[in-house]
């Protein structure tokens, strides 16, 4: 995975901020899942560095999946729109805002 994805990912939900895109992955064998909202992307399960030069979606991560929520993010009771989505069925959405 490159950063473009990650920042492609982000300018999305800079569009659309009424979503929040959680982004199921793994890197070197461990889950992660990353929030993305407004442009701003934040791990939920490990630490988040300060810099927002540092990626949260490093090279090396694997999309599971990617699941849209409507915002605001309520953890324990989301509010789904479409769950399971791969990178590439995510591909229509990103082109209908043009990023």
């Amino acid at each position: 995975m490159t950063n473009l994805i990650a920042r492609r990912l982000e300018q999305y939900t800079e569009k659309r901020p009424q979503e929040v895109l959680i982004v199921h992955i793994e890197i070197e064998g461990e889950p992660d899942e990353i929030a993305i909202f407004k442009g701003f992307s934040s791990s939920l399960m490990r630490p988040t560095a300060f810099d927002p030069d540092v990626p949260v979606l490093p090279n090396e991560a694997k999309i599971i999946k990617i699941d849209r929520v409507a915002s605001p993010y309520n953890p324990t009771q989301p509010d789904y729109l479409q769950q399971g989505l791969t990178w590439d069925s995510i591909q229509p959405l990103l082109s209908q805002v043009g990023v």
